[in-house]
C-alpha cells in the first residue's frame, strides 16, 4: 500500500474542499492514488447528495444577471437548508455559475442547465456542506429594455421588461416590484379563478349580511375593482413618488410595462418544523424500549 503522505492529503482538500480527515481516508482506501480518490468521493458525494434530497431546502439566495445592451436578463433561485449555509463562499460560488450558465445558454428548463458539470459540482458542495442544495427556479425574460433588481440580501430578484424607456426607470419599477409585491402588469391579466375567489371573501365579509342582493352585488364591484388596482403593477402608486402610478413613472421616460418576474427565496415552499425536545423525548423512549 502507498503511503498517505501530507502532500497527496493537500492536493486533495485543495480539489476537493473536503476536511483533513475525509482526504485521508479516501486516500487511504484508493491506494494513494488521488485521481480514484475523487472519483470514489464523487460516489460517496451521489449517495449522500441522494440521501439528503428528501430534506426541505427553503433557504438560499437569488441572483441576476442583465445583459449589457439590456436586451436580455435571467434571473434564479438556488435553495439551502439553512441561512449560514446560504452566505458560505463555496455555496455562493455555485450559485454564481448557475446564473453564469443559464445567462450563457438562456435555459430555463432546471434539469437540462444543471445537468452533466453543474450536477456534479452540486453533488460535491451537498458532501461538503452536509445540507440538501437545489436549483430550483431559472427566469429569463428577453426583448425591450431589461432590467433588474436584487434585494434584501439577495433574497428577493427582480426582472422588469419595458417597451421603450431606459434602464433607469426599468431598475426603477423593479425596486417597486421587489417593494410591494404587485399580482399582474394590469387588472385584464388577473385569473378569473382569482376573481371568483376574491368575491366569494368579499361576500362572505359581515357587513355584507342582510343587504339586498343588488346592494351586495354593488359592493363587491366598488370592492372587486380596489382588489384588481391594488394588485396591478401599473395601478399601483409609485413607491419613489406616490403621487405618480407605476405607468405614469414609466411614461415619463416614453416606456410602458410589458412583463416582470419576481423571485422570493422560499416563497411557496413549506417548511418543516422540527420539535427538538419531542424529538429527544422519543429517541430516549427507543433506547428504553
Amino acid at each position: 500500500m502507498a503511503a498517505v503522505t501530507p502532500a497527496l492529503v493537500k492536493e486533495l482538500r485543495d480539489r476537493t474542499g473536503l476536511g483533513m480527515m475525509e482526504c485521508k481516508k479516501a486516500l487511504g482506501e484508493a491506494d494513494g492514488d488521488v485521481e480514484l480518490a475523487i472519483e470514489n468521493l464523487r460516489k460517496v458525494s451521489g449517495l449522500k447528495a441522494a440521501k439528503k434530497e428528501g430534506r426541505t431546502a427553503a433557504d438560499g439566495v437569488v441572483a441576476v444577471k442583465v445583459a449589457a445592451d439590456n436586451s436580455y436578463a435571467v434571473a434564479v433561485e438556488v435553495n439551502s437548508e439553512t441561512d449560514f449555509v446560504a452566505r458560505d463562499a463555496g455555496f455562493l460560488a455555485f450559485v454564481n455559475s448557475v446564473v453564469e450558465k443559464a445567462f450563457a445558454t438562456k435555459e430555463t428548463d432546471v434539469a437540462k442547465l444543471t445537468a452533466g458539470e453543474l450536477e456534479t459540482a452540486r453533488e460535491a458542495l451537498v458532501q461538503k456542506i452536509g445540507e440538501k442544495i437545489s436549483v430550483r427556479r431559472v427566469s429569463l425574460v428577453e426583448g425591450g429594455v431589461v432590467s433588474g433588481y436584487l434585494h434584501l440580501n439577495s433574497r428577493i430578484a427582480v426582472l422588469v421588461q419595458l417597451e421603450g424607456g431606459n434602464d433607469e426607470i426599468g431598475k426603477d419599477i423593479a425596486m417597486h416590484v421587489a417593494a410591494v409585491n404587485p399580482v399582474v402588469v394590469s387588472s385584464d391579466q388577473m385569473s378569473p379563478e382569482v376573481v371568483e375567489k376574491e368575491k366569494e371573501i368579499i361576500r362572505a365579509q359581515p357587513d355584507m349580511a342582510g343587504k339586498p342582493a343588488e346592494i351586495v352585488e354593488k359592493m363587491i364591484v366598488g370592492r372587486i375593482n380596489k382588489f384588481l388596482k391594488e394588485s396591478s403593477l401599473v395601478d399601483q402608486p409609485f413607491v419613489k413618488n406616490p403621487e405618480l402610478t407605476v405607468a405614469q413613472h414609466a411614461k415619463t421616460a416614453g416606456a410602458t410595462v410589458k412583463s416582470f418576474v419576481r423571485l422570493e427565496v422560499g416563497e411557496g415552499i413549506e417548511k418543516e418544523v422540527v420539535d427538538f425536545a419531542a424529538e429527544v423525548a422519543a429517541q430516549v423512549a427507543a433506547t428504553k424500549g
